[in-house]
């Protein structure tokens, strides 16, 4: 059942109404979102959040066992995303294109571990072809034909389109031939025109990362959608931002999970400009935006916390605050981890069974498309899992 809620016992009148809303399955407005940014009471806040996620997903906590691979680090947009420390030149120190004999090799990691998904991103390379990622997909389904293929941002085919001088359709048509699963969410970043025009002046505009999206829902495939936060943009730049999410998934229900993105400052030039380092959000602020994220976007089943970037140690209190899942293994880390994440690259299985047990909640390992894969882990993380329904 869920929490018990009170809005009569919030401390913020701003949030009795809101808490209102949320007792009766009705849904936020923009002025609503506005209000929930600007409120101080974040522990009542925090308690209309989980009353709305347990409603939705009771006490689960999902996670993934999931391998994190980054093809190519060389981006044509590395002196326009200033916020952006992992692209480089393509001569640059630290730049990097992987073979794809290289991609199968650090695929291998998966062969003894309970990997069910690999998740594919990587830079805007000038002349690697869509032919290099469908024979990379088709590669790794022929080599682990269990697992699901998580693979490029809207922006990525985007950028694929216009060299190969072809439509986005045909792009994800290729792909999910090839053998792609699900789409991540990265790239859109704040849709605000002049939050892009400052921090991303050459990336997809908001509109255009949003028919990506909208392309590949018509095509059946699922994708994730994200908010990086914590930069120059303003708590109505985050609201219209999760409005136009809103507003797609009421139109087409493609979208699987929001995670919110916190802005890493280090090793990037608005980082610099900003005179910020080491890590640009607070705590609070990690925890605010994934309940808000949970209240407004009711019609997205799921709200993940993405602790590469915000701590194990945040991403567990963020339990409480709406959020029902908490990314997965990963495995080896690399774009958070170039712009001064100072997380491990990777945690273990049990380690991620026992921060969601510490919390209170109930773990279910799933796979990309949030299928349950195993909730008794009372044997060992890497034995056969104990499949839901057997």
């Amino acid at each position: 059942m869920p929490v018990l809620l009170d809005p009569s016992r919030l401390s913020d009148p701003r949030l009795r109404p809101v808490a209102e809303k949320a007792m009766s399955d009705r849904r936020l407005d923009q002025d609503d979102a506005l209000a929930l940014f600007a409120t101080t009471d974040l522990l009542g806040l925090g308690r209309i959040a989980d009353f709305a996620n347990q409603r939705r997903n009771g006490d689960r906590v999902f996670f993934s066992a999931n391998q994190h691979i980054n093809p190519t680090n060389v981006c044509v947009l590395r002196n326009t995303c200033v916020f952006c420390s992992f692209a480089r030149m393509p001569k640059e120190e630290g730049s990097y294109t992987r073979s794809l004999e290289e991609v199968f090799a650090e695929a291998e990691q998966a062969r003894d571990a309970p990997t069910t998904e690999f998740h594919i991103v990587g830079g805007l390379h000038p002349k690697l072809r869509l032919a290099y990622y469908t024979d990379m997909i088709r590669g790794l389904k022929q080599r682990f034909p269990h697992i699901h293929i998580k693979a490029l941002t809207a922006v990525e085919i985007a950028h694929l389109a216009r060299i190969e001088k072809c439509s986005v359709r045909e792009v994800l048509v290729a792909m999910r031939e090839a053998g792609v699963t699900s789409l991540p969410g990265g790239g859109a970043e704040v849709f605000s025109s002049a939050v892009r025009a400052s921090i991303a002046e050459r990336k997809l505009t908001g509109d255009e990362w949003l028919a990506v999206h909208r392309e590949a829902h018509g095509l059946g495939i699922p994708t994730n959608c994200t908010m990086l936060y914590g930069h120059v943009e303003t708590a109505a730049d985050r609201v219209e931002h999760l409005a136009a999410l809103r507003s797609l998934q009421d139109d087409t229900g493609g979208f699987l999970t929001y995670i919110p993105l916190a802005y890493h400052p280090d090793h990037n030039e608005l980082g610099e400009a900003l005179g910020k380092t080491g890590s640009a959000t607070t705590a609070f602020e990690d925890l605010k935006n994934i309940a808000i994220g949970r209240l407004f976007l009711d019609n997205i089943p799921h709200v993940k916390t993405h602790w590469p970037m915000v701590t194990p140690f945040l991403s567990q209190i963020a339990l409480s605050f709406g959020c029902d899942d908490v990314e997965g293994t990963v495995v080896y880390e690399r774009v958070y981890h170039e712009a001064g994440a100072t997380t491990d690259m990777h945690l273990h299985y049990d380690d991620l069974v026992g921060l969601i047990r510490g919390a209170g909640r109930v773990p279910v390992e799933r796979d990309s498309l949030y299928h349950p894969v195993r909730d008794r882990f009372d044997g060992p993380a890497r034995s056969s899992p104990a499949l839901v329904g057997v």
